[in-house]
């Protein structure tokens, strides 16, 4: 089963990038960063904001870490989700059901503009979820 638990760090005033190329200098690995801008974002204050970045170092540790958007405010102790993420789509689906079952869902399962099923939710205990459920490879 190809399945990840990985902490994920949301950054304010722009400093993601920063951040993850700093964790990718201690941890070494490999270190991909896609902006607002890669996706098409139309705000053309986030054309250059991290939307997403993944260090996989050389052990098999995942470290994800993204800007906070505008509008989202930050309270210390929201900047942190444990993310899912693979390709086991049934299995990746029931555990979203129960994780948000009771919680309060803030994005919905279902497909995002980069091809993935994604969600986010806030489980009964107050734990932000993050599930990715990746896009069949053709």
């Amino acid at each position: 089963m190809a399945v990840r638990l990985n902490p994920y760090i949301a950054f304010t005033d722009g400093k993601a990038r920063a951040a993850m190329e700093f964790y990718h200098s201690v941890l070494g690995g490999e270190l991909n960063v896609s902006t607002f801008g890669d996706f098409g974002a139309p705000d053309p204050a986030l054309a250059d904001k991290v939307m997403h970045a993944t260090l996989v170092t050389d052990t098999g540790m995942v470290l994800m870490g993204a800007d906070a958007p505008p509008g989202l405010e930050h309270v210390p102790g929201n900047d942190i989700a444990i993310s899912l993420s693979g390709d086991e789509a049934e299995v990746m689906r029931e555990w979203w059901a129960k994780l948000a079952d009771g919680g309060v869902v803030s994005t919905p399962l279902e497909k995002q503009m980069w091809g993935d099923e994604f969600g986010t939710c806030t489980d009964r205990f107050g734990v932000e979820w993050m599930v990715n459920i990746a896009a069949p490879q053709s």
